[in-house]
């Protein structure tokens, strides 16, 4: 190895300043590409959020909330749509989050690192990127005509089970994620004062991976909210003149993006300013929801 002397030291000095200290031009030129993508998903999204508010801002009242589908487009509502889709909302998460949570858990903390785990982990990973097209055939397949004397059939429980199913890998491996995050050393010194691997993971681990599982929860249900195909192939109707409760989960059902459908393939102009509406309510659900993903992580978040 060379000693290194005072000249060697400035020739390495001076050919430092001749290197580019900055990004290099494909660097640059990447970056301006992905701003560019950026700003063009941007425009579209804000172009299409400007035309449903000009078109349903002025059907957007109360009596599209209280009423129910008409054939009479000025009379028609969302009432079924809504009361559907807010109780898909709490069934939906109510199955699915105790199974996903339980799975992340056993595989992060307790599952060994073996050939069946391994399978086991690449299924869920590749289930959270099915269609959700598929799931819906799938609740139509079991649910609908295989298990129609447990669940009703075309009934709200089995759209309720069939968007569980959808959104259970998403929690799986957003939990998975969440715990992973947490330091091992809150493992180790919880093991090291005498406690068991299962109140580790019960007093320490999971409490503070709650926010991010929360928030992969609340995220997942959003886009569950928002899906038409699977629901509509597992027998949800399109015009219903009764409330969804959730004390009644063997009735037909609908929601609002099966309403939104049935408004848009109608002729009448009219209907498309009915579902231009729907359509406003159901993004400020989804705006909702998301709202709350952010407030239950902030807060969490500085508990631990």
């Amino acid at each position: 190895m060379a000693i290194s002397t005072p000249e060697r030291t400035a020739r390495r000095a001076v050919a430092d300043l001749g290197r580019p200290t900055g990004r290099t031009f494909k660097e640059r030129a990447f970056m301006w590409l992905l701003l560019v993508g950026t700003l063009i998903s941007l425009l579209v999204l804000a172009v299409l959020i400007i035309d449903i508010l000009r078109d349903g801002l002025g059907r957007l009242n109360l009596s599209l909330l209280t009423d129910y589908t008409s054939r009479f487009p000025e009379e028609t509502g969302v009432r079924a749509g809504l009361t559907g889709t807010l109780s898909l909302m709490v069934l939906t998460p109510s199955m699915a989050f105790p199974l996903g949570v339980a799975a992340a858990v056993y595989l992060e903390e307790f599952a060994s690192d073996n050939r069946w785990t391994r399978l086991l982990e690449a299924n869920i990973s590749n289930l959270a990127a099915v269609p959700s097209v598929v799931y819906g055939l799938l609740g139509a397949g079991v649910f609908v005509y295989l298990l129609a004397d447990f669940t009703g059939g075309r009934s709200l429980l089995t759209g309720s089970v069939t968007l569980a199913l959808l959104i259970l890998p998403v929690i799986i491996v957003a939990s998975r994620e969440a715990l992973r995050s947490v330091p091992r050393a809150i493992r180790d010194a919880g093991l090291a004062l005498g406690a068991t691997p299962l109140q580790v993971t019960a007093r320490q681990t999971l409490p503070a991976a709650l926010p991010g599982i929360m928030t992969g929860t609340i995220l997942s249900v959003s886009r569950a909210i928002g899906e038409t195909a699977p629901i509509l192939v597992a027998g949800a109707v399109f015009s219903r003149r009764a409330d969804n409760e959730l004390w009644h989960p063997f009735e037909a059902y609908t929601a609002l993006p099966i309403q939104i459908y049935d408004f848009v393939i109608r002729p009448q102009p009219e209907f498309a300013e009915a579902a231009a509406a729907a359509i406003i309510l159901l993004m400020a659900i989804l705006m909702v929801l998301n709202s709350a993903a952010i407030v239950l992580r902030n807060r969490y978040s500085r508990r631990w």
